[in-house]
């Protein structure tokens, strides 16, 4: 595993980025960075890593191109029930693929929380998010929560229930964070440069706490 170069750094207010699934190279890279994007989000695997996921190469030349990183992990296909054994199991297996890429401690790695089955209960959804945390924490990462559609969680629960300090609101329409909201929203992006991404836009949240992301010096 090759460490990739680069700093983390807290993310100030109001920069804008985008996540996306498609693979991007160093030519992409720049023209996004061209275009006004500070940051971007790339996927992270379930299990082992496919070919149009994150690798050390693809994340060095988004870096070269300018632009700071973070990874997601792919979520599971809707109707999905969490359990704290698959929090656990999930959680490590975000974590090897970060360490695979490359990323350094202390860089936010992402839980996509959405699509959940009706069925669960949201102790269900609290031991299995609370697992993936510690799972995450472990190996020094900073872990950070995408709140998606049916997401079951409501306001209080996504703010005390969790151990999470770093919360993303998604597309949908979701319960705001008690006491602390949000540090980055997204929003819709449609496709820029031949890829299609959601656009992304950063901000302090009440407990005047950001996303942290890598980024390389300049």
């Amino acid at each position: 595993m090759t460490s990739l170069t680069g700093v983390v750094q807290s993310a100030p207010s109001g920069r804008v980025g985008f996540d996306t699934d498609t693979k991007l190279d160093l030519a992409t890279a720049k023209l996004f960075r061209q275009s006004g994007y500070d940051f971007c989000l790339r996927y992270v695997s379930l299990g082992s890593e496919s070919s149009y996921d994150l690798d050390h190469d693809e994340a060095q030349a988004i870096l070269d191109a300018g632009l700071a990183l973070m990874p997601v992990q792919h979520v599971r296909y809707a109707g999905w029930l969490p359990d704290a054994p698959l929090g656990t199991q999930t959680g490590q297996t975000a974590a090897n693929n970060a360490i695979q890429v490359g990323f350094p401690p202390k860089v936010n790695v992402w839980l996509d929380l959405e699509g959940i089955s009706s069925s669960a209960t949201a102790q269900n959804v609290i031991a299995y998010c609370n697992s993936w945390y510690d799972a995450v924490a472990q190996t020094g990462y900073l872990p950070g929560l995408y709140v998606g559609a049916n997401s079951i969680l409501d306001s209080q629960q996504l703010y005390s229930a969790l151990k999470f300090q770093h919360y993303w609101h998604s597309l949908s329409i979701v319960p705001n964070v008690a006491v602390r909201g949000y540090q980055m929203i997204q929003s819709d992006g449609g496709t820029v440069h031949g890829v299609g991404i959601d656009k992304n836009i950063t901000q302090t949240d009440t407990e005047h706490s950001q996303i942290q992301w890598l980024i390389q010096q300049t």
